[in-house]
């Protein structure tokens, strides 16, 4: 099923995140998914997500799709040149893996292997590019494909809470005129600047998901606003993560945080991706407080 498909017919989309272990044994990440994130539209398979090596997110989304989940290819551009990412493409074509998310991907030297060569042969812009060529029928090389073509549901990424609002919404502008058919966004934890950002945003007419990323501490949120571009976690949601460690440890603010945010936002986007971070559990919970 194509993500798309579920926009069309005005649902409001719910997705989740989950990571590939780093090693071969899949099948804590099909129970929980299957456990705890049956119910949502599709589940976003991370690409070696901070750069740290992992099991490929094709082969997870192959597994998934097998265990009846919807998933969504997540695709960098940091490991692959273009033979390799149109491989691939075609690969989860073949697999009946239809959506997917385009990403330039985080730097190397971010990762647990800082030594390696990063490619970026392509950026997410010209990957979506990419992925509307094949559809036509051409590679990049300008060589024409054997048979039927394939098709996706073409996704990106948008920071909407960034400082550069104008930067961001040149970047979608042209994320969009590449072939861009839905946005996931960063994690927003400022209402305000998200429906500031989707008042203008609505001009380009692609549904938009707001990202929410659970908190677990108060450290985690100040490590975020000092290190990830584009967020800002406010200082009463720091204190509220401080002023009880016990609550926080157990999910039960980060949960009612990102419940808050979701009602807040709901009236200007047209679904949500909750990226857990390992709480997949809580999930459900969130999306129950949510009025989801």
């Amino acid at each position: 099923m194509k993500i798309t498909e579920c926009f069309d017919r005005g649902e409001f989309v719910v997705t989740a995140e989950v990571g590939p272990p780093k090693g071969i044994n899949i099948d804590p990440v099909v129970a929980e998914a299957k456990e705890y994130l049956s119910g949502i539209t599709a589940v976003n398979v991370t690409d070696c997500q901070s750069s740290v090596m992992r099991i490929g997110s094709l082969a997870t989304c192959k597994v998934l799709k097998d265990a009846g989940l919807t998933p969504i290819y997540q695709l960098t551009c940091r490991d692959r040149n273009r033979i390799a990412l149109q491989s691939d493409l075609l690969s989860a074509a073949m697999l009946g893996i239809e959506n997917v998310l385009a990403l330039t991907g985080d730097h190397t030297k971010l990762g647990d292997h800082p030594q390696a060569k990063p490619v970026f042969d392509l950026d997410s812009v010209s990957l979506l590019h990419t992925m509307k060529l094949l559809e036509s029928g051409v590679d990049l090389g300008g060589n024409a494909l054997v048979g039927e073509p394939p098709k996706f549901a073409k996704g990106a990424v948008v920071s909407p809470c960034s400082d550069s609002v104008d930067v961001q919404l040149a970047k979608m502008e042209r994320k969009v005129m590449a072939g861009a058919e839905y946005f996931q966004t960063q994690a927003v934890y400022e209402p305000e600047k998200f429906i500031e950002f989707m008042e203008t945003a609505k001009q380009f007419g692609r549904p938009v998901q707001l990202g929410i990323v659970l908190l677990k501490n108060a450290g985690m949120a100040k490590f975020m606003n000092k290190n990830v571009a584009g967020i800002h976690v406010p200082d009463e949601m720091i204190a509220e993560l401080a002023a009880d460690k016990e609550k926080a440890k157990s999910g039960e603010t980060g949960v009612k945080i990102a419940a808050e945010i979701i009602k807040a936002c709901k009236p200007y986007c047209q679904g949500v991706h909750i990226m857990a971070l390992g709480w997949e559990s809580k999930v459900p919970e969130i999306l129950k407080l949510a009025g989801l």
